[in-house]
This record gives structure tokens, sequence and C-alpha cells, in this order.
């Protein structure tokens, strides 16, 4: 067998390894791989993670086991010192080891500028002026730095530096970011894009400092640097991060006499080989057409077609071993989540092809911002900025990937419509080259190939092409391509639920509701395409929504629980230390002093953060799992019930004080509120459900933006439909006018149950209003003139589920055997002791997680102490 040695075991290193083992590579070569880290190949995107919970065995790739199966000998923690190239060898700190090829993923190192007072490497200095974001053990050096300490300061204000910045205030420390060009990610955003970004920033309380170039670094007055600028301001700081950009690691390219680009970099051909035909460079090592590629996906495409000309060039070829390779160049396109904003850059960004042309939109109210870059003749697109909102990223790089022809008007694609929806392209729209995965590189043309061979349902075409069976993100994208597809060739498409059953929801709603069907087993059995099949997180909770919309039986019975989420399973909304918050029924906002000083005794005995909501509730933070049935007894002894905040069901009914006491009011708002929150309270539907009621036509509920909105009129209620907040906000639709209290409850029953019997899952009244053929003309035949003849059936199945109304968190404290699954331990009753809190506006929250460190004091873990306390304690 030939020997294969692979130098580098970082994302691309290890991605070549995972193709070299697919394409059969293994039964013709003995392959080793040499990773300097002490670490096996892990993320290195989501890095920042680190900082915030995860461990270096979440992040990692594979595991030792992974390598042992596929037949790969793996070296960690094992330096290679040089490659002699004369007798095929490479020399490591434990020996020599021979090679017929060579593949270097060596990648890159930071850059670090020269400046005046900088710490030397390994010195004292360093460890707190000279610190760098690339690795893991950089991460444990920038924690260890960080301990006791307030402000941090980033030079570089790239992608990798706000990733730093986002990760010391992650370990509580003020956080600034020094960038020497004029605007944050210069490389991908314009001018206005990078004045968004830093809007954004700035407002999350990271300090940016731009057009700035640092001269030297001193001892500071106030912290323990001074760092002095080129022109004349200076900022101090406890700790600095540089995150000024990559440089190739091209040190054992250069001893072994390889050809290196002018300024670094391996200088590689088409098929990624160096002046050496038997040794390889790909990734961020690598030099082509005098070009570095610093992103993950470009070193992923060289390290497929280095596999598989290796693969290739063995006698017992593997039949998805490609015959030929030619590297040429990558899409640079990135998409972000920077501290929680949105960052999109494609294609030609700035505008640099001769003749384009650019459209350019602006929200500074919402600090949004598109650009796109159109060709002169406004026919192509050739590439946008997006900060603030990903959401027509997708669309926007299949035009630029697949130069699709711009429509008449360019500026739709990045202008806001009428209804707040971003333009799509259908699948028909997409060439057979578009990519829809990639994570596993599957193109619509693999996905229409698929289709040939005889695959006619989904999980069929995911399990031959692995298109969406990494991240998951283009399980929409695939299924309208494949929906389509099918419907050219007239095949019937499958508009099943999930794998498990051939129907719709609405189908399975139907099933439940005439069947009298009362559990998934037993749904499973009678229309399941598997009698035994345990359901999927598609179908079990879609079928526990419709079980509980159509009996309203408590989510708590037995037969219930493996159905729902966390939430739903323990009543209460898990927070993000694994705590939960608890939201008491507060129907129309309406509440006595008695309940008030009840739930204010109930949050000072449980030691709870307490805030008011938007939707008129009190919500309670922190309680963990073992004190949740207390709090629920003593706020049931207090007269309260489940406020739901927890379910895919009725949330909120606000409302404003009417003409209880305003003096504009012209019906009782508050008491129709009241009556409606009792009525249907408890109510599971496809979607959250909200309400409001207004006193007057001055709309202080906003009715107008809710599910369900009433408001008051001097001859009775105008009622208004299918609206809602959030990430798409949708004006609510005058449904009836003029209408008396018992006609408005009557046509809200038909209303909501119609909804309920034919929306599809996890859909909300709005965009099933936008689905529905006819509009609302339609859905007035059916609710107000009964045009189906269902009007009776609607309101009886609604009268049935207000009679079966039970407070859930009444019901699981009557049965002891529901009360078990309430413990942070399974086998005793004592509290988590990873909950830390600290005090912040004299309430609880949630301790950074760099405080919580393994070397806190865990014996008072779950105690709440100041943020100085916690501090001086783990110092």
């Amino acid at each position: 067998m030939k020997n294969l040695i692979i130098i580098g075991n970082g994302m691309v290193g290890h991605h070549c390894v995972e193709q070299l083992i697919e394409q059969g590579a293994t039964a013709h070569y003995q392959i080793h791989v040499f990773g300097e880290e002490r670490h096996i190949a892990y993320d290195r995107v989501h890095l920042s993670e680190y900082f915030t919970g995860r461990d270096a065995e979440s992040l990692a790739l594979g595991s030792a086991e992974d390598y042992i199966a596929g037949g790969i000998t793996l070296h960690l923690d094992e330096v290679v010192i040089s490659i002699d190239r004369d007798n095929g060898e490479i020399v490591t700190s434990r020996g020599r080891h021979p090679y017929d090829s060579l593949v270097m993923a060596t990648g890159s190192t930071p850059f670090v500028p020269p400046i005046e007072g900088l710490g030397a490497v390994g010195s004292a200095e360093a460890a707190s002026n000279r610190l760098v974001y690339r690795t893991l053990e950089d991460l444990d050096q920038i924690r260890a730095a960080a301990k006791g300490k307030t402000r941090g300061v980033v030079v570089g204000g790239g992608l990798l530096g706000l990733e730093a910045a986002n990760a010391l205030k992650s370990l509580g420390l003020e956080a600034h970011v020094v960038e020497f060009a004029p605007r944050l990610m210069p490389v991908q955003l314009d001018e206005d894009g990078g004045q968004t970004l830093k809007q954004h920033i700035t407002a999350l309380g990271v300090g940016v400092h731009l057009n700035r170039a640092t001269t030297s670094i001193v001892p500071g007055d106030d912290y323990k640097w001074r760092m002095n600028f080129a022109d004349g301001e200076h900022l101090e700081a406890d700790l600095i991060v540089f995150s000024a950009g990559i440089r190739p690691q091209d040190t054992l390219a250069r001893t072994a006499s390889l050809e290196i680009g002018e300024r670094g970099g391996i200088i590689i051909d088409d098929e990624c080989r160096t002046s050496d035909p038997e040794i390889f460079a790909i990734g961020e090592c690598a030099l082509w057409q005098s070009r570095i590629f610093g992103l993950v996906a470009p070193g992923y495409q060289m390290a497929r077609g280095v596999a598989s000309l290796l693969a290739a060039s063995t006698h017992g070829k593997s039949e998805k071993a490609g015959d030929s390779f030619c590297f040429q160049g990558a899409d640079m396109s990135t998409k972000l989540k920077l501290l929680g904003v949105d960052v999109g850059s494609i294609g030609d960004a700035h505008g640099q092809t001769e003749g384009a042309i650019s459209y350019r939109y602006c929200d500074e109210a919402e600090g949004v911002y598109r650009r796109l870059v159109v060709s002169k003749d406004r026919k192509k697109v050739l590439g946008a900025v997006l900060v603030g909102d990903n959401s027509r990223y997708d669309t926007l790089l299949q035009y630029v990937s697949n130069a699709i022809a711009a429509p008449k008007d360019p500026a739709a694609l990045i202008l806001p419509d009428s209804s707040g929806e971003a333009i799509t392209l259908g699948a028909d729209a997409l060439p057979d080259t578009a990519t829809l995965c990639s994570c596993h590189n599957v193109s619509k043309g693999d996905v229409c190939r698929a289709i040939d061979d005889g695959h006619s349902d989904l999980g069929a075409i995911k399990a031959c092409t692995k298109a969406s069976t990494g991240c998951g993100g283009c399980t929409a994208l695939l299924k309208k391509v494949v929906d389509a597809e099918l419907e050219s060739r007239g095949v019937e498409v499958d508009h099943s639920l999930c794998e498990h059953f051939a129907h719709t929801r609405q189908e399975l709603y139907s099933l439940v509701r005439v069947e009298n069907i009362e559990t998934f087993t037993e749904l499973m059995a009678r229309h399941g395409r598997h009698a035994d099949a345990l359901g999927c997180e598609i179908c079990k909770p879609a079928v526990g929504s419709i079980l509980a919309s159509c009996w309203n039986a408590p989510i708590t019975e037995a037969s219930h629980i493996p159905l729902q989420d966390t939430n739903d399973t323990f009543m209460a909304n898990m927070q993000k230390n694994g705590t939960y918050s608890v939201v008491p029924r507060i129907p129309g906002g309406e509440i006595t002093p008695d309940k008030l000083i009840a739930i204010g005794d109930v949050a000072k005995r449980y030691n709870l953060y307490t805030k008011i909501t938007g939707g008129q509730r009190i919500d309670l933070f922190g309680a963990q799992l073992h004190e949740l049935p207390d709090i629920w007894g003593e706020l049931i002894a207090a007269g309260f019930e489940t406020g739901h905040a927890y379910g895919k069901s009725t949330r909120t009914v606000k409302s404003c004080i009417g003409t209880t006491w305003c003096r504009y009011g012209v019906q009782d708002s508050m008491a129709m509120a009241l009556r409606l929150e009792d009525r249907y309270k408890g109510l599971r539907s496809p979607h959250k459900l909200k309400f409001a009621v207004s006193g007057c036509t001055r709309e202080c509920a906003e009715a107008q933006s809710k599910d369900v909105g009433v408001i008051a009129t001097e001859n009775g209620w105008n009622l208004y439909v299918c609206g809602n907040g959030g990430m798409r906000p949708r004006h609510a639709e005058l449904f009836a006018t003029d209408l008396d209290d018992e006609t408005l409850i009557r046509t809200i029953d038909r209303f909501l149950m119609f909804y309920i019997r034919t929306a599809d899952r996890l859909q909300r009244t709005s965009v099933w209003r936008e689905g529905l053929e006819g509009g609302l003309d339609y859905l007035k035949d059916v609710i107000i003139d009964d045009s189906l003849g269902l009007g009776d059936v609607l309101e009886t199945q609604m009268q049935l589920l207000v009679e079966r109304y039970e407070c859930e968190w009444a019901n699981a404290l009557k049965h002891p055997e529901k009360l078990k699954r309430f413990r942070s331990y399974v086998n005793d009753q004592r509290p988590d002791p990873g909950v830390v809190n600290i005090v912040e506006r004299e309430q609880i929250r949630p301790a950074p997680t760099a405080l919580i460190a393994s070397d806190a004091p865990t014996a008072e873990a779950s105690s709440t102490k100041t943020t100085s306390q916690l501090v001086t304690e783990i110092r």
C-alpha cells in the first residue's frame, strides 16, 4: 500500500479525511494525519460558543474512534518539524514517517502587527497584551487573562475581530474594537453597510474605534495597558486581543524549498498541487492565482478535489471518485450573525465590475441596510450587501451564483413589498446547477437525477443525495424543488405531514375528530405508515396539538408527554441557564392588590426575577425544575392558574380600561376581554394566538396587530382577524362590524375552529389567511354566511373545548406520578448546582458563562451573589 500523509487536523484537513474514506482511498493508502494541537479537529466557525457553555468535545467534528474505524492513524499533539523531499519522509517531534503523497492543510496564523511595547511571545506581558483568537488554547489563555478584569480590546474589526469582541462580552468584560480601516468588516461591507453594523454593535455596548492605527502599548493609568494611536488619541484596557488578519502557515513549505508567493502562501495549480507534484496544499495555507481563501467553504472544495484525485489515482478506483479536478476559485459570499446581528455579503458586493449600478435601501429605525449591485443593462445581479436582515440572502445568492435574469425592476429584490415579505425564487426558476445543500454540495441537478433513478419521496431523496442531512437549513427549499419536479412530470405530489403519516395535518385532524382517536399510539396504529413507529420531531408535536385541539385533554397525561417539547412538558418556558419562567394568567391585565402581593411573595420566596410583559402579564424568571410544583401551588392558592405562555395556544387578551374608567370609552372593553380570555384560555391551535380588545377607536390595546382584535364602536364591536406582530408584522383585516356581544362570540368561535381544522402545522393565522383560495371574502362566506353549513358544528366543537378546560398546573399537582418529572436529578431532590446568578438592578440574572468556570466555587453555586462577589471568589 502507498503512504499518504496529511499535515494539519483542522476543519479542512478533517474534511479531506472524510472524503478519502467515503471514496474508498483507505483500501489503497495507509493514511497518517498529524495535528499539532492536542484536540481532535473542531468547529472553528462556532469557536465563540466555547465561552457560552460548549467544550472541546461538543465542538469536535469527529472522534478518535471514527478515525480508527475509517482506517486512519491519527497523531495529535505531534508537531511536524520538516519535510525531507529527497527521501519522501516527514520529520516530527517523535520520529520520521515515509510518504508517497503528502497533503498540507496547515492553515494560517493570526497576524500581530509590530507595535512598540508589545510583549514578546511567551513573556509575562504577552499574557495580557499579545493575545490572539484562533485556537481553543488561545481561548483558554483569553479566559485566564480575563479573570478579575473589567475591560478588553480587540485589534481588528473584521469577522474574527467581532467574534472575539463577542467572546469578551460573554466573559463579562467591557469590550472595545479598534479597526485601522474607516469601517467594520471592510472586506465584506461597503461604507453604509459598515455604518449600519457599527450602529448595531455600539447599541449592544461594544465600543467601536475606527481609523485607528496603534503606535505603541505602554502601562496605563486606570487599566493595565494604554494603547496610543497615531492621531494622538488613546484607549486603556486590561487585555488586548489581536484579530487583525491571518498569514498562511507556510514555514514547513519554505524549509522544504516549495514555491512560495511573494507575500506568503504555498503556490498551487488548479489541482492544488504545489511545485512538487506529489505534495498538495489546501485551505488557508494555499495560494491560488495570488489569492488566499480565508473561508472554510473554499477549503472544503479543495479538500474534496484532492481526495477525488488521490482516490482516482489508485487501481481500485471508487465509483464516487472523480477522474479529474480543476479548482477555479471559490465564491466568497458570506452569511453571518455577529453579536446577534445579521450580516451578508454576496459576489461583487462593492460594485467593482465596470459599469455596475447599485440600488440601496436603508431603514435606520429598524437598523436594516441592503445594497444590490447589478450589471449596466440591469439584467444580471452581480452582488449584494445585507446588514440587519438576512432573509433575502438565499434568494440573492441564487441570482448571483446561477446568473438568473434579474426581474424587470431589480430594486424589488431589496425593497419591502406591501406585505413585508421578501421576493423569493420559485423552484422552477433555479437552474440545475443551483446548489441546494451546501453542507454536502448537492445541486438541483443532483436531486433531479435522483428522481430520474426512481426515488420519488423526500426521505429516499435525502438518503440518496445526503441533502438536508447536515445542518438541515435547506429542508424547505429541497421540498419545494422535489414537489415542483414531481409535478412537472405529472406525478401526484405527496403532501404527507412526514414519513410516518401519509396525510396532511388537516387530514389527520379530520381522522382524529371523526374516529374519536385520543392517543398518538392509536392514530399511528390506524393511519401510520408503520404501526409500531415512534414518530418524529414533526409529527409528534403536530399530533399532540391536534389531540389537544379536539379533546382538550391535559397535556400532562402520559400519552401526551412524549409528544411535547420541553416547554410544554414542564408547563414553563426554559431559559438560557436551564431555569424556567412561570407566567400566571392575569385576564385582561386586571389584578387585585392581594394578587399582586401574592405574586410578590412568591417571587421573593423563590428569589425570582420579575418583569411585566407586553401582554399584560407578570413573568417570573429563574425557577429551578424542582421548584415549579411548589410555585404553582402557591399561585393557585392565591387564585391564579396557568397562563399557557409555553404552548401553541391562546396566550393573552390585551385590553384597555374602556368605559370602566376612561372618558373616551364607548364599550366595556375590560368585561369583554375577561369574557374572551375565560372562554378561549387553554385553546390549543397550530400556532400561538393573541387577542386584544380596545374600548374605542383610539386603539390603546393595539387590537389591529392581533390574531383576533376587537374594537368598540357606538353600536357594538368591530372584529379584526389574522394580524400579528413579531419579525414579519401583518395588519389585521376588518372582518365584521357593529356586532353585539353574542354575535361577536359566535363569530370568533367559528373563525378559530375553522382555522384549527384547516391550517397547516405551525402556521399563524396571517399565513393561513394568505393561502386561502378566495381570500377574506371566502372566509366571510364560510364564517358569517355559513356557506359550507359548518356553523353549528364549529360552535359545538368550541363549546366542547370550553367545557373540558382544566388548569394544567392544577391537574399536575393532583397526580403524584406526574410530579416525579419535576426533579433536577432523577434520584434526589437537590437543586442544580450549575445554576449561578448575579444581582443586577436589584434583581437576579444568569451569571456570565465565564463566571461559571470549573474553578468557581461549586458548594454555593446555586446561590445568588453580586458580580463583584462572584468575580472575587473565582479570582
